[in-house]
């Protein structure tokens, strides 16, 4: 009967005892524990069953469970959270992470010639090893930040008291701060405390103390930009980590509670103060002795690095993602050399600098037909705005855009000798007007174009489809939204960027579509692989017919003020109430953009138009880029008084005085030779190597050898017999 089996289980009758007669007597023989005892097993029976029908959320499924029967539960449910933070830290904050670098490394930009013209990024070195470096460097960082760091489990609760107690020593330990600066964000919360000592515990048990403290010491801010002791070490005192003397090593270690302030390039006297916080906390700790740290003084810097190039400019903006995808990862700081031609730079920026802009911005792009840039100005100057109009400001632009709708009606099977109407449009709601109200019964499809017929780019649109159009924009490289059905697209009102519109004529110069703008050279492809994913190309006469419009444009038409002397092709571009003016083009090898306008798209004054000042900004440029064609490459590029342009001087640090060793030798520069001078056993000694070999100062050395000589008898001299 189930539950009911042990109640009707009766005792065997002990010996001697009458059986029972099926009734119980009611005087003091009947066993009431008995009785109890019998009921409590059927209440316990039908609990069971009744909490086997309960589920877990219900709150009666929780209630009557002994302590034993919660205490493995609980155990469990700690033991499963720590198995899925385990996890979860292994997929968001990997160890691999922790061995790289916290900061982008430098990376310092080439012009094609050589000419440094931008340097970004962090300076950083490769990591260090704690087994390579002397003892007085690791005990100067644990003295100050983590007296306790071989002892605690990554978190410390004594260094914490005593840090509040005395103010020294760090309260996070070193492997918490490694936590920090690796894997958090510097947000001062209860939360990221919590998973910063999560974090270190999880570092100390994958990780050694040594692997720990050699992540810590690689990463760490020393200020100045600089991360990582080898490159602090480098950057103060022009030494390797492991040759740094113990004050040197004493003032690196004091640089990390706050590395700007205590910077010693910037602030040495906080820097000294610091140093000598560091030094008693190794009296402190043990590591050095009070006879030691009175004779350790500050010691001197050794800045031997020089940063005269700018963090940005509008070429490197633009150049640098692209840089940092060819650099190789690590630490290591990267020269990487860019197709920027600094004679084409400087001329871009002399022509828009004296062009009567006003109250406008400015922005130039010049790149060869395969989509090397070559030169770019973004504005008027890069200090008062680093906005980068020629990649980033996405305007209208205007007229230039005909260019997709005339070559999709080229495309689709018309010829530039093929008339179409440039009466006024009076029907529909759309009805553009032509600039000056000129119209005519006919055009021809070059005439047309040449003299920027807006009814008749419409029409054009409307014959060969806004689809065709799309099509031919988006071949050419073109990825911004077009409205598919939208008449008005033909006069260029949907929004692209200066260096989108540029390298579609640079697909047209080329014949070959799409064309990619970019800032590093790229190798050529081969003959089987432009054959398999080779970029694609007009056909002959559609591309012979397209060139002779957009020469028409310029020789005959709306762009006039461009021409030059030998064959070049173009188009002009003028907005709405002239808030945008455009002028793009190409002769020989360059294909150029130029823009004016307003940054809040107001119309500019003075009414000006893309046939007006940026044909005419084309023209000085491409004049002045034919003129300097096939001159040698100067040594360095000439100077300029505005200091926002993106070519700066040639950064080459003039070699004065420069200490080596210990201070006793020195190098230098005289008259295009290198001298060094050093000491050997008091008497001085000179060498120069310049272009007649290698030339030893003997005068120098002799007489200085008597000197020598004649000291030490004096010395004898003065010492009395015995």
């Amino acid at each position: 009967m189930g539950v009911f089996d042990s109640f009707r289980r009766k005792p065997e009758p002990e010996f001697g005892s009458t059986g029972h007669r099926g009734y119980y007597a009611l005087h003091d023989n009947v066993d009431y524990d008995d009785w109890d005892a019998r009921l409590g097993r059927l209440e316990a029976a039908v609990g069971m069953q009744e909490r086997e029908r309960l589920r877990w959320w219900q709150r009666a499924y929780w209630q009557g469970h002994r302590k034993r029967w919660w205490a493995v539960r609980i155990v469990g449910a700690i033991t499963g959270l720590f198995i899925v933070l385990v996890a979860w830290l292994a997929i968001t904050a990997p160890l691999s992470k922790s061995l790289e670098p916290i900061a982008a490394p430098q990376v310092t930009l080439l012009a094609a010639d050589g000419t440094p013209i931008a340097r970004n990024g962090a300076v950083t070195d490769e990591p260090v090893k704690v087994a390579d470096l002397p003892p007085h460097v690791v005990e100067a960082f644990l003295a100050i930040e983590d007296r306790r760091f071989y002892d605690h489990w990554g978190v410390d609760p004594r260094g914490i008291a005593r840090a509040a107690f005395t103010g020294t020593g760090g309260g996070s330990t070193i492997t918490q701060q490694l936590a920090k600066f690796t894997f958090l964000t510097p947000e001062r919360t209860l939360t990221r405390k919590a998973r910063e000592a999560m974090i270190a515990f999880w570092l100390e048990a994958w990780l050694t103390k040594d692997e720990i403290l050699e992540r810590y010491l690689s990463n760490a801010y020393f200020g100045d930009n600089v991360y990582g002791l080898r490159a602090a070490s480098l950057h103060y005192f022009y030494r390797q980590p492991e040759k740094l003397r113990p004050n040197q090593a004493a003032m690196l270690a004091g640089l990390l509670q706050a590395p700007s302030a205590y910077a010693p390039t910037k602030h040495y006297a906080r820097a000294e103060k610091r140093m000598k916080l560091v030094v008693s906390s190794m009296v402190a700790a043990g590591f050095i002795t009070e006879a030691e740290a009175r004779v350790m003084k500050a010691p001197a810097l050794d800045v031997r690095a020089r940063n005269d190039l700018p963090t940005g400019t509008y070429f490197a903006d633009w150049a640098l993602p692209e840089a940092r995808e060819a650099a190789a990862g690590g630490y290591a700081r990267q020269t990487l050399t860019t197709t920027l031609d600094s004679r084409l730079q400087n001329i871009a920026r002399r022509v828009t600098q004296r062009a009567p802009l006003g109250k406008a911005q400015v922005a130039l792009v010049a790149m060869r037909p395969n989509g090397e840039v070559v030169a770019m100005i973004g504005g008027k100057d890069y200090e008062k705005s680093p906005f980068n109009r020629a990649t980033q400001a996405r305007r209208q632009p205007g007229s230039t855009f005909k260019l997709f709708v005339y070559l999709a009606a080229l495309r689709a099977g018309w010829s530039p000798d093929d008339l179409i109407s440039n009466m006024p449009i009076t029907e529909g709601s759309y009805q553009p007007k032509n600039s000056r109200g000129q119209y005519s019964e006919t055009l021809t499809l070059e005439d047309a174009f040449a003299r920027s017929s807006n009814v008749a780019a419409v029409r054009l649109l409307q014959e060969v489809g806004s689809e065709k159009v799309i099509a031919t924009a988006r071949d050419l490289g073109v990825t911004s939204p077009l409205v598919k059905g939208d008449p008005s697209m033909a006069l260029g009102t949907h929004t692209m960027t200066l260096m989108e519109l540029t390298a579609a004529y640079a697909a047209v110069a080329a014949n070959a579509y799409p064309v990619e703008p970019h800032a590093f050279a790229r190798p050529e492809q081969g003959f089987f692989e432009r054959l398999w994913d080779g970029p694609s190309s007009f056909s002959s006469s559609t591309h012979r017919e397209m060139e002779q419009m957009l020469r028409a444009a310029i020789n005959r038409g709306t762009g006039r003020a461009a021409i030059l002397s030998g064959p070049n092709f173009g188009k002009t571009g003028t907005t709405q109430d002239n808030r945008d003016a455009l002028f793009v083009g190409y002769a020989d090898d360059l294909v150029v953009g130029v823009w004016v306008g307003n940054d809040d798209n107001s119309p500019l004054d003075g009414g000006i138009s893309g046939g007006g000042l940026p044909a005419r900004i084309w023209r000085d440029f491409m004049t002045a880029a034919q003129g300097a064609k096939g001159k040698p490459t100067p040594a360095a590029p000439d100077e300029y008084d505005d200091p926002g342009g993106p070519i700066e001087p040639l950064d080459v640090p003039d070699i004065g005085d420069i200490p080596l060793g210990d201070g006793n030798s020195r190098l230098r520069v005289r008259d295009g030779s290198a001298v060094f001078t050093t000491e050997i056993d008091g008497i001085p000694f000179e060498i120069e190597l310049g272009n007649e070999g290698v030339v030893v100062d003997e005068a120098t050395i002799e007489a200085a050898r008597r000197r020598a000589e004649q000291e030490a008898r004096r010395r004898e001299e003065e010492v009395p017999p015995n």
